[in-house]
């Protein structure tokens, strides 16, 4: 198995408009098959160095992983989270 997290800095990081942004991320379950799971966790912890959202995925494999990225629904979301993000991080590995 495979595990890919995100971490995002938003620009507006209020609460509505991170509900707003974690499910607009959660549509990627009906619309990307190959996602093994899904979860996004808003961050409530108020120190500098945090990120407002994590975004975490399993896949059954690397190779599952490199589909999802190129998936057009996932494109989609790409284009959506570089419109609301500043700043992003991610860890990938297997379990």
């Amino acid at each position: 198995m495979v595990k890919h997290i995100v971490f995002f800095k938003l620009e507006d990081n209020s609460k509505e408009h991170c509900e707003k942004v974690k499910e607009r991320l959660l549509t990627m379950r009906e619309n990307i098959k190959i996602l093994k799971n899904i979860e996004v966790g808003i961050n409530f912890a108020e120190e500098e160095r945090a990120y407002d959202l994590a975004l975490l995925t399993d896949f059954d494999s690397e190779e599952n992983l490199t589909i999802y990225v190129k998936h057009p629904f996932h494109q989609d979301i790409i284009t959506y989270m570089k419109s609301v993000a500043v700043s992003s991080k991610v860890v990938d590995y297997k379990y």
